[in-house]
C-alpha cells in the first residue's frame, strides 16, 4: 500500500491512476452525489434546449412575418383552418388563403431557424467535448483532474443561461445558447469520466443504470420545471434549474472528491498531436461499432425530437397552442418515467448478474424503432403518449446499460479515458448535431412531419443492428 493510499478513506478512490472504488462510505457518496450532478446538468441543457430555445424562436419568427393587424392572429386556430382546408372540409376567403400562405413561410422559417441552431451548437459541442477530455486527463490541481472541469462548467453554464434573457435576435439567440452548450459540456463530459475513473467493472451496470436515471430524470424535471413557468417568466424560466446546476456540481465536487492530482504525470502532447489522437479510438473495431451504434441512435432519436414541441401546434389533430404544447410537452415525460424506472432497475441488476450488455441496448433501441411507428400513422395526442410509454421502457434499457458497454469496449481504461469518453460524447453529440439537419430536409421536402418519424425508426434499427458483431462485451 502506497503513502498516498493509506491517507485515504476505505472505498475512496485515486482519481490520478486507474485505482477503483472498493466497498465502503466512499462509494455510497458516490453514487448519491453521481446522479444528482448528472441530473442537474442536463435538466438544464433540457429545459434550455427544448423549451426556452424553441419557443423563444417562434417568437421572435412570429414578430418577423405576423405584423400590423395580423400581429395577433392565433396560431392555433389558423393551424386548425390550415387542416381543415388541406382535408377539403373548408373552402377559405382570399384573406384567408393569404394568411395561411405567411402561415407556411412562417413555419418552414421557424423549422429553418431552429434546425440550424440546433446544428450550430451540436456541432461545436462535439469540438469541445473530446478536447476537454484529453485536456482534463492532463490536470493537475489540488481537486484531481475531472473536478476544475465540473466546478467551471457548472458557474459558466449558469451564467450563460442567465444571460439568454439578452437575446433579442434569432442570430444572438443562437449564439446565447451555443455558448450555454459548450460552457455546461465543460462539466459534462469529465463528470462522465469519474464512471471509468473509480468504478469498478463488476459495478459498471449499477453505475450506469443511476447515470441513466440521472439522465432521465434531468431531462424530464428540466422541461417540467420550464414548461410549466415559461408562460409566466419567458425565458427567465430556466434560472432556478442554473441555481441547482451550481449547487449539484459544487455538492458532487465536495461530496465525492478526487484525490489530488498535483503529481500526475501524463505524456507531454502538444496541441498539433493532441487532436489527431482523439481520434486513435476509433481505430478499435468494437469501440467504433459501438461509437457509430450510439451516434446513428442518436441521430433517430433527435430526428424525431427536434420539432416535439412544434408537432403539437401543427401536427396532431386537433393542435394545441404554444402555451398548451409547453405544459403538454414534458406531461408525456412523466408518462414514460415509470416504465423507463422499472426497466432500468431490472436492466442494471440482470446486466451485472448475467455479465451481458449487448442484449439490452439492442432490445432497447428496437423497442424505441417500434414506438415511432405509433404517431407516424396515428397523428393524434393519445398517440403521442403511448409513443412515450413504449419509449420510457426502451430507453430504460438503453440507458441502464449504454454507458457500462461503451466503457467495456474502451480501448485504454487507464492511461486515455477521459479523451476517449470525450469521443463517446462526440458519438451523441454527432448523432445530435445531424439531427436537426435531417429532420429540417423531411419537412422541408415533404412539408409534413409524418416521415421524420418513419425515417426516426429505420435509423435507431440500423444503431440496434450495428451492436451484434461487438465481440470485446458479451
Amino acid at each position: 500500500m502506497t503513502v498516498a493510499q493509506t491517507q485515504m478513506e476505505p472505498g475512496a478512490a485515486a482519481p490520478d491512476r486507474s485505482d477503483k472504488y472498493t466497498p465502503g462510505s466512499a462509494f455510497r457518496r458516490y453514487k448519491i452525489a453521481m446522479p444528482l450532478a448528472v441530473l442537474a446538468v442536463v435538466a438544464a441543457l433540457g429545459g434550455v434546449s427544448s423549451i426556452i430555445f424553441p419557443l423563444q424562436i417562434q417568437k421572435l419568427e412570429f414578430a418577423q412575418f405576423f405584423v400590423g393587424a395580423d400581429a395577433g392572429i392565433d396560431l392555433k386556430q389558423l393551424s386548425d383552418l390550415k387542416a381543415a382546408v388541406a382535408a377539403g372540409t373548408t373552402v377559405p376567403t382570399a384573406d384567408q388563403s393569404r394568411l395561411i400562405g405567411i402561415l407556411n413561410e412562417y413555419e418552414a422559417a421557424r423549422a429553418k431557424a431552429l434546425s440550424l441552431g440546433m446544428t450550430i451548437v451540436f456541432a461545436l459541442t462535439m469540438l469541445v467535448q473530446p478536447i476537454v477530455g484529453a485536456l482534463s486527463d492532463r490536470t493537475r490541481s489540488g481537486w484531481g483532474r475531472r473536478a476544475p472541469w465540473i466546478a467551471a462548467g457548472g458557474v459558466l453554464g449558469a451564467a450563460m443561461i442567465v444571460l439568454l434573457r439578452y437575446s433579442e435576435t434569432v442570430g444572438m439567440l443562437i449564439a446565447m445558447f451555443a455558448m450555454v452548450q459548450i460552457a455546461i459540456s465543460l462539466a459534462q463530459g469529465p463528470l462522465n469520466t469519474t464512471v471509468a475513473d473509480r468504478v469498478p467493472q463488476e459495478k459498471l451496470a449499477v453505475i450506469s443504470t443511476l447515470n441513466g436515471l440521472g439522465l432521465m430524470l434531468g431531462a424530464l424535471v428540466g422541461a417540467l420545471v420550464t414548461g410549466q413557468l415559461y408562460a409566466r417568466m419567458g425565458v427567465d424560466a430556466a434560472l432556478p434549474l442554473a441555481v441547482t446546476l451550481v449547487v449539484m456540481t459544487f455538492a458532487f465536487i465536495f461530496i465525492a472528491p478526487d484525490r489530488s492530482s498535483v503529481n500526475h504525470h501524463a505524456p507531454k502532447v502538444s496541441p498539433w498531436a493532441m487532436f489527431p489522437s482523439l481520434f486513435v479510438s476509433l481505430k478499435d473495431r468494437d469501440f467504433a461499432l459501438v461509437w457509430t451504434a450510439r451516434a446513428i441512435f442518436m441521430l433517430g432519436w433527435q430526428l424525431t425530437g427536434t420539432f416535439s414541441v412544434y408537432m403539437l401546434q401543427s401536427y396532431i389533430q386537433p393542435t394545441l397552442t404554444a402555451a398548451e404544447a409547453a405544459k403538454m410537452g414534458p406531461l408525456m415525460g412523466a408518462v414514460s418515467l415509470p416504465a423507463t424506472l422499472i426497466a432500468m432497475g431490472i436492466a442494471g441488476k440482470l446486466s451485472d448478474k448475467w455479465k451481458k450488455r449487448k442484449v439490452f441496448v439492442i432490445i432497447g433501441s428496437f423497442g424505441m424503432a417500434s414506438s415511432f411507428l405509433v404517431p407516424a400513422f396515428w397523428p393524434a395526442l393519445p398517440a403521442l403518449f403511448i409513443q412515450h410509454a413504449i419509449a420510457g421502457i426502451s430507453m430504460g434499457l438503453y440507458y441502464a446499460i449504454d454507458t457500462a458497454l461503451m466503457i467495456e469496449v474502451l480501448p485504454d481504461k487507464d492511461g486515455a479515458a477521459g479523451r476517449d469518453l470525450g469521443m463517446t460524447n462526440v458519438s451523441t453529440t454527432l448523432g445530435m448535431t445531424l439531427g436537426p439537419i435531417v429532420a429540417g430536409q423531411v419537412v422541408a421536402l415533404t412539408g409534413s412531419y409524418q416521415l421524420v418519424w418513419i425515417v426516426g425508426s429505420v435509423l435507431v434499427a440500423l444503431a440496434a443492428v450495428l451492436i451484434l458483431p461487438v465481440r470485446r462485451a458479451n
